[in-house]
């Protein structure tokens, strides 16, 4: 298997030039990585006005490896070649790398980057990347995978330091400058000059001159030698960077860095712009330990859960029912002592059989939702108000009361969906459990629930019973003194509704209930459909005005699809109403309607209006077609096949892993259409996008200033 590493944009608050000149000390040895043995040129080119300098090493490593695992392989020494490519001119220096030992079995390759700031060309960032792929090794390849990338994130670790170490040395020498490069035509440098430019920097070190301020450098930024106290982030949007993720995501490792970046750049690509922030990338992350194939699997489902049921506006757009404001025992109350938002539920003071006969499961399952939300929405206002990362909140419950009125069937049912819903779409949120007051019948509880509860969320459980919760190890180790709720003999007076039993005069029948939830759930713009090998799924749109804009924003949750766009001058027949009909198939999954008849010839009874776009599993895709003709319109999904081999008739191992991987030939896709007048259209999917196909809250922090910008871009993009 190819392992990958991407770092984020690593910032030097030094000029480009310094550290160059910093870099370059590095060699032929560095004492600050004992594997670096020693390094010999072996190829050198500079161009004629110096501008260019081109220079090949061959490096020499002591790799710590078992003693064992040296005899087999028959060498103490690894070799690689180093090529760095530095452009005065432009400022930048590219680094490649590659292994010259066991190159036939081990193939490594590794790319760096130095470059100017985008925003301060006083600044230099830096980047790398790197790929591993064991094809043989003595029968070690696991070991041998494990000792490369723990000695690889060892060297990445130090690598700012190591730039940082002869940064100071150069300083103790006296040079804090290095000039730019400038043709030898304009301004010819002799030796006497430079060495004349140096002692004058090194007297002038810290005079800033005005022009500074001409080129980038804020007036904030020169109040401080440190710098501005934020991160300027002006590096592309796949990009992250270094101090950046430190400040508002936490300490990483160099891979878990890497993945963050790579799944990011795979969000940015599949879905174009409409990307969760980064703490919420994270989640999912931690939640499959950092494995970013399952990481993201298990969020494209999640970002497919929350656009289909809108839960990006739950907080602006639906407002809880009376009963579950003065009935639900539980609410926000202040933060734990790592600055963690407080949730205090009073589960033993709650009617949940009440709450359920007069609300249903869907309401209660969206005012938890609503209350997550909520607590994102926290989280991120305590990140700005400690200064520091918070990505999870505490929970505390009293279960004082409970009994086994609280085992009521359909309540367990609603609470096991509750905590189903919340695990897929919520992963690594609760930071902290602290079950209070525990009665006997808690273990019931806990054994019907307790499956149910992902292994990293429940270690996160301390579970008190009577009063030991005021004892060593209690609450006063997690909750300053001051906000200990009143009725667990705090001092705090807590606003969390006491709850009560629900008046039986709000109960609502069965019928009652089953109408209100399908209408909390199927509120949404969206629709299901299943495209199978050879039926496609396809919808009919009339146009009456010739000039009309058809816009659409699909998402393919499963399978690879082919989408198409037709037009005909004839209506197509009504799909047959029997299920098991050409024209029709219904599943449990979605929809399937087909309307272009199997005896229609395409270029006689229809045409082709664009060309064919084939949509990768997880994709997300928007796009419009300006209509040049009245008549009928039929978007298209279509199963895409796996392309045969043209040298041989023999299929692909890869063509055949990845029908495997279809169940039964299906896809699945979910949909939104709609028509807009050519005078309300302006070049994007403005409708869809204003109120329904972005992730609001969860792509706010993450979306560039220019959104709108590659919003309209996207349609040209998809169809134009």
């Amino acid at each position: 298997m190819v392992q990958k590493y991407q770092s984020p944009v690593r910032v030097y608050k030094h000029p480009f030039e310094l550290i160059m000149a910093a870099y370059e000390r590095r060699f032929p040895t560095c004492p600050l990585i004992p594997m670096f043995v020693d390094s010999d040129t072996v190829n050198e080119f500079r161009s004629e006005d110096g501008a260019i300098h081109v220079i090949e090493r061959r490096c020499k490593l002591d790799i710590d490896a078992p003693r064992l695992l040296k005899k087999i392989a028959g060498v103490d020494y690894v070799y690689f070649v180093q090529k760095n490519s530095l452009n005065s001119r432009e400022r930048t220096l590219h680094i490649e790398a590659h292994n010259e030992t066991f190159s036939n079995r081990v193939i490594i390759n590794e790319h760096c980057c130095y470059t100017v700031h985008p925003e301060n060309e006083d600044w230099t960032c830096f980047e790398q990347s790197a790929s591993l792929d064991i094809k043989s090794f003595f029968g070690f390849e696991s070991t041998v995978e494990k000792i490369a990338m723990k000695q690889y994130t060892s060297n990445i670790k130090k690598g700012k330091e190591i730039i940082e170490y002869y940064l100071r040395q150069l300083e103790e020498e006296g040079i804090t400058f290095v000039p730019r490069w400038t043709p030898p035509s304009v301004t010819p440098f002799s030796e006497t000059a430079l060495s004349s430019c140096k002692k004058q920097a090194a007297s002038t070190a810290i005079i800033i001159p005005d022009a500074t301020l001409k080129e980038g450098l804020s007036s904030e930024a020169l109040s401080s030698p440190g710098g501005p106290t934020e991160p300027v982030v002006g590096t592309p949007d796949d990009k992250l960077d270094a101090d950046y993720i430190k400040r508002y995501l936490g300490d990483l490792t160099p891979l878990q860095e890497s993945c963050l970046i790579r799944l990011r750049q795979w969000l940015q690509e599949t879905h174009k712009g409409k990307i969760p922030k980064d703490e919420h990338i994270l989640r999912f992350l931690r939640a499959r330990d950092f494995n970013i194939d399952k990481a993201r699997e298990i969020m494209c489902q999640s970002l497919t859960w929350r656009k289909q049921h809108q839960v990006d506006y739950i907080l602006d757009t639906w407002n809880p029912p009376q009963v579950l404001q003065d009935y639900y025992a539980g609410g926000w109350h202040h933060h734990d002592k790592d600055g963690r938002p407080l949730y205090v539920l009073r589960l033993g003071q709650m009617d949940t059989k009440g709450l359920v006969r007069a609300l249903g499961e869907e309401a209660l399952l969206r005012y938890v939702l609503s209350i997550n939300e909520e607590g994102l929405r926290r989280c991120e206002e305590n990140t700005k108000v400690f200064g520091r990362p918070i990505s999870s909140w505490t929970c505390l419950v009293d279960l004082e009361g409970l009994n086994m009125r609280h085992l009521w069937r359909p309540g367990v049912k609603a609470l096991l969906r509750i905590i189903e819903v919340v695990e897929a779409n919520y992963p690594e949120t609760l930071g902290r459990l602290l079950i209070l007051r525990a009665p006997r019948v808690f273990p019931v509880l806990w054994t019907l629930v307790s499956p149910f509860i992902d292994d990293n969320t429940r270690r996160k459980f301390l579970i008190y019973a009577g009063n030991d919760y005021q004892g060593p190890g209690g609450l006063l180790d997690y909750i300053d003194k001051e906000i200990i709720p009143d009725f667990l003999s705090g001092e705090c007076m807590c606003e969390v509704p006491e709850g009560g039993l629900v008046p039986k005069s709000l109960y609502r029948t069965a019928e009652e209930l089953e109408n209100e939830d399908l209408k909390l759930w199927t509120e949404t713009i969206y629709q299901s459909a299943s495209v199978f090998k050879g039926a496609p799924h396809e919808i009919l749109i009339q146009i009456v005005d010739a000039s009309s804009v058809i816009t659409w924003d699909f998402d393919v949750c499963k399978g690879d699809i082919v989408f198409n766009i037709y037009h005909s001058k004839r209506s197509p027949q009504p799909p047959k109403k029997d299920s098991l009909g050409a024209h029709s198939i219904t599943s449990p999954g979605g929809n399937n309607v087909q309307l272009i008849d199997k005896v229609w010839q395409l270029g006689r009874d229809y045409s082709m209006v664009e060309s064919p776009l084939i949509c990768k599993e997880g994709e997300s895709v928007q796009g419009s077609h300006v209509t040049r003709w009245p008549g009928f319109y039929i978007l298209q999904w279509k199963f895409h096949s796996m392309p045969a081999c043209a040298a041989t008739s023999l299929p692909r191992v890869d063509d055949v892993l990845a029908s495997l991987q279809v169940s039964s030939h299906k896809c699945k896709v979910m949909y939104y259409t709609e028509v807009i007048g050519s005078e309300d259209f302006r070049g994007s999917m403005t409708s869809l996008e204003s109120s329904h196909s972005g992730f609001s809250q969860l792509s706010a922090a993450t979306t560039s200033s220019s959104q709108s910008h590659s919003s309209s871009m996207i349609s040209r993009w998809r169809f134009c």
